[in-house]
C-alpha cells in the first residue's frame, strides 16, 4: 500500500509541472513496475509525449507492489515544487556544490526533482525543515542529573537506531515503520524532527465520472527541542503515550538513560495565589512591557468535578475592585495571560498549565516567557534552587 496521500496524483497537470526528462529521470528505477501496470515510458529521445492519464490512473489505483520510492520521491518533488522552496533549494544547491542542468528558466518541480535525484536527503531535510515552526504548544522534561552531561551531535549510526526504537513503538500502535529523526543545531538549542506514519486512512475518491477510494497512512511530524545548557527538553507530540515514549527512546539514545528526562512537572501557578498581582510583573524581563491575567480555572473537584473560570480584561484588578481575592482551597489547573511583547504591536496570548504544558502564538516567544516565568517562581526548578 502506498504510504502517504495519492490524492494529489489526481490530475495530470502535477506531472506535467515537470519537465519531460526530468520526469523521465524520476519514474526510470521504477520502470519494472510501471510496465507490469500497463504504463510504458518512451525512451528519452522519442518524440511521442508521455501518457499523463494512464500514469495518473496507475498511480489513483495503487496495489501491494507499487514500489514505496515511487510514492516517496513524487510526494517530495510535489511538496516542495513551490516558488518558495526552489529558492531555498537553489541556494542549497550552490552551497553544497550539487549542479542542475542549467535551464535559464526552470520551474519549481524541476527543481525540485534535480535536487531528489543527486541528493535524495537534502531534499527530504529540507521538506521535514518546514515543520520546526509549527508547533505551538509544549510539554517539559528536565533532567535531574547534575552536572548536565556536555551534549554531542548524534551520529547517524546513533539516529538509525534511535528510529528503529521508535518504529517497534509505532507499529505496535498501527502506525508504521519507516520513522526518521532530522537534527538540527541551532544556537543555544538542538531542535529534532521525528516523521512518522499515522493510522491508515480510506477516503472517496473522484476520477472522471467513477468513485473510488484511497487507502493512505498520513504523515506526522513530533518536535522536540533540547536545551544543552539546562538539560531541558520540550516537545510537541499527539498523545500521552506518545511524549512518554519519546521522554524514554530520547533519553536512551542520547544519554544511555531511559530516566534522563524524568516525566515529572515542571510548572506552578501558585505565584498567582501566593503572590497576586506582583506574579506578573515583568519590568525586569527583557523582551516584555507588560502582562495582564486574562484568565485562570480552579478545579474544586467534588461528585460533580467542579471547575470555576473567572475571566475578565485584567482578573486581579477586578478582584480588586470587588475586594476579594483567589480562593484558598481550589487548585489553579490553568492561567491565560496576555503579554505585550517589545517586537510587537499587538498583545499575545501565553497560557500555562501546572505539570508540563505551556502555550504560545508564536515558538519565538519560549525564551522571553521562559525567563518571565523563572523570574516570577512559576517554573518548579527554580523554586527549589531558592529554598536551597
Amino acid at each position: 500500500m502506498a504510504t502517504y496521500n495519492l490524492r494529489r496524483f489526481a490530475h495530470a497537470e502535477g506531472l506535467k509541472a515537470i519537465g519531460r526528462e526530468h520526469l523521465l529521470a524520476l519514474l526510470k528505477p521504477h520502470k519494472s513496475y510501471l510496465d507490469s501496470r500497463g504504463f510504458t515510458l518512451p525512451p528519452p529521445s522519442a518524440s511521442d509525449g508521455i501518457d499523463y492519464e494512464q500514469l495518473v490512473n496507475v498511480l489513483m489505483s495503487p496495489d501491494t507492489t507499487t514500489p514505496k520510492g515511487l510514492i516517496d520521491a513524487l510526494y517530495f518533488v510535489h511538496e516542495m515544487a513551490t516558488p518558495e522552496s526552489m529558492d531555498i533549494l537553489l541556494h542549497e544547491a550552490d552551497s553544497n556544490g550539487i549542479t542542475l542542468d542549467g535551464n535559464p528558466d526552470p520551474t519549481p518541480a524541476d527543481v525540485a526533482v534535480q535536487v531528489y535525484l543527486l541528493d535524495k536527503d537534502l531534499l527530504e531535510r529540507k521538506h521535514a525543515e518546514q515543520y520546526l515552526t509549527r508547533p505551538r504548544s509544549y510539554e517539559y522534561f528536565q533532567t535531574e542529573t547534575t552536572p548536565v552531561p556536555k551534549f554531542r551531535k548524534p551520529s547517524q549510526k546513533t539516529l538509525s537506531a534511535l528510529a528503529r526504537d521508535l518504529d517497534d513503538w509505532f507499529e505496535k500502535k498501527k502506525r508504521g515503520r519507516g520513522s526518521r529523526v532530522f537534527v538540527y543545531p541551532k544556537k543555544d538549542v538542538v531542535w529534532f524532527l521525528v516523521r512518522h506514519g499515522d493510522p491508515f486512512k480510506r477516503e472517496g475518491s473522484l476520477d472522471g465520472d467513477q468513485t473510488s477510494s484511497v487507502f493512505y497512512r498520513p504523515e506526522k511530524y513530533d518536535v522536540l527541542v533540547y536545551d544543552p545548557a539546562t538539560g531541558e527538553i520540550r516537545m510537541n507530540a499527539c498523545s500521552k503515550g506518545e511524549k512518554e515514549m519519546l521522554r524514554q527512546k530520547f533519553g536512551r539514545h542520547l544519554f544511555n538513560d531511559d530516566d534522563f528526562f524524568p516525566g515529572t512537572g515542571k510548572y506552578t501557578l501558585e505565584p498567582l495565589r501566593r503572590d497576586g498581582d506582583a506574579s506578573i510583573v515583568c519590568t525586569d524581563v527583557d523582551g516584555m512591557e507588560w502582562v495582564r491575567l486574562k484568565e485562570v480555572q480552579y478545579f474544586w473537584g467534588g461528585a460533580e468535578k467542579e471547575i470555576e473560570i473567572r475571566k475578565a480584561n485584567d482578573v486581579f484588578a477586578a478582584l480588586a475592585a470587588r475586594g476579594r481575592g483567589m480562593p484558598s482551597k481550589a487548585r489553579i489547573i490553568r492561567a491565560s495571560f496576555q503579554v505585550k511583547f517589545t517586537d510587537s504591536k499587538t498583545a499575545r496570548t501565553v497560557t500555562i498549565r501546572p505539570s508540563n504544558i505551556a502555550q504560545y502564538t508564536r515558538d519565538s516567544d519560549a525564551a522571553v516567557v521562559e525567563d518571565w516565568l523563572s523570574k516570577r517562581g512559576f517554573i518548579l526548578a527554580d523554586q527549589e534552587d531558592d529554598d536551597e
